[in-house]
């Protein structure tokens, strides 16, 4: 059996290395689109939306559902790549602690 001060000097390391990839995720940004790129959304690792780009075809009258069910789908497409680059993230430190029950998410 190991000794506590080893057991502690581990759980420090491995909080330091979550507070590291938390603060490194925070800052990454991904981008969604839908309609072959006519709608595009960045989603900073925070969840926070940081740009919207919509082609000018989509702001012609009449298109207003279609433009609404694009940024949703963009937004979405977004949301996707974002959790999985948390995923990833977490994999890479915690290895097959992650998703259990009681370790830290995103």
């Amino acid at each position: 059996m190991k000794d506590l001060g080893a057991l502690m000097k581990q759980a420090q390391a491995m909080q330091q290395k979550l507070q590291d990839a938390q603060a490194k995720l925070a800052e990454t940004v991904v981008e969604g689109s839908s309609g072959g790129g006519m709608v595009k959304v960045a989603l900073q690792g925070t969840g926070e939306l940081k740009n919207v780009v919509i082609d000018e075809e989509l702001l012609k009258p009449g298109e207003g559902e279609v433009l609404s069910d694009l940024i949703v789908a963009a937004h979405a497409d977004a949301k996707r790549k974002l959790d999985a680059a948390q995923a990833e993230t977490m994999q890479s430190i915690a290895g097959p602690l992650a998703g259990m029950p009681g370790f830290p998410k995103f």
